[in-house]
């Protein structure tokens, strides 16, 4: 793929490419993941369910790719913070409940811009971070 055709948000071909990248990853898991990517401005730019996966996973994922591009950082970045009587107790009820405070949501960054945001989920948070981690890597983007 060729990476200087991304812009100032990512295009759909290369979400496409993206979500391959983490069915592959979920596939040598033997796990059945939602992932949704997102855009700069936190809209869906595409979505998929595998067979099998968890009725609410797709839903957590759209909004661990809307909370990691909201924050432009892992969702799992929240977690501490946010426990009763931290500094941003309460942020998971922010904006409409859409904010995601553990593993699974992932910048999507290339040469350090942030172009959108990558959601998994289905799995144990750990998985859907490894899948979606090692998908960046696979399709180009920026590591985590």
């Amino acid at each position: 793929m060729k990476l200087e055709r991304y812009q100032s948000t990512i295009t759909l071909e290369a979400a496409l490419e993206l979500l391959l990248n983490v069915r592959k990853a979920a596939n040598e898991l033997a796990r059945n993941l939602a992932m949704v990517v997102v855009d700069i401005g936190g809209r869906v730019v595409a979505a998929q369910n595998m067979d099998g996966s968890q009725i609410s996973a797709m839903r957590l994922a759209e909004d661990k790719a809307f909370t990691a591009v909201a924050c432009g950082a892992p969702t799992e970045a929240w977690s501490d913070c946010s426990k009763p009587e931290g500094s941003d107790w309460g942020l998971a009820l922010s904006a409409g409940g859409k904010f995601i405070v553990f593993a699974g949501g992932l910048p999507i960054k290339i040469n350090g811009t942030l172009l959108g945001g990558l959601g998994v989920s289905g799995g144990p948070a750990e998985i859907d971070r490894s899948c979606g981690a090692s998908a960046l890597i696979a399709t180009g983007f920026d590591s985590v």
